[in-house]
């Protein structure tokens, strides 16, 4: 239960709720848990999150006409030249708070192709959650 628990803490820690899945995975740490499938869990959980941003964001357009649209065009159209300023490899960083989701988001919308988007969100997403394991377990010494 507390993986499952894990995986989907990660899974909406990556969406735009504002939600952390680090303080359970720390707690599970401290529980002793499998170290390698804590890891393996919550970095797919945060990854698989990441991915519905970006399938979200890839069908969002379709839909920007509409009054009840709740991202302005000028929003749209900064985000998008922000994107292309720091480029694709700004994916690695999709584990940053604030930024990541709407990152994800905004990759979708630009159309990044779906495995590069995914090599480089599940190796930004695999080296944030073992610093956070490896963090804990020097706190826990």
């Amino acid at each position: 239960m507390a993986y499952l628990s894990l995986f989907f803490a990660a899974i909406i820690a990556a969406t735009i709720f504002p939600f952390s899945s680090e303080a359970l995975l720390a707690a599970l740490v401290y529980q002793e848990k499998s170290l390698l499938l804590l890891w393996l869990v919550a970095t797919t959980g945060n990854s698989l999150g990441s991915c519905i941003n970006w399938y979200l964001g890839g069908k969002c357009l379709q839909w920007q006409e509409k009054h009840w649209f709740p991202v302005k065009q000028i929003q749209l159209v900064r985000a998008q030249q922000l994107f292309q300023r720091y480029g694709v490899f700004s994916l690695l960083f999709a584990w940053v708070p604030v930024i990541g989701d709407p990152l994800t988001f905004v990759a979708g919308i630009m159309r990044v192709s779906f495995r590069l988007f995914v090599a480089l969100v599940v190796l930004g997403k695999a080296v944030r959650y073992a610093v956070v394991i490896w963090l804990t377990q020097v706190a826990l010494a």
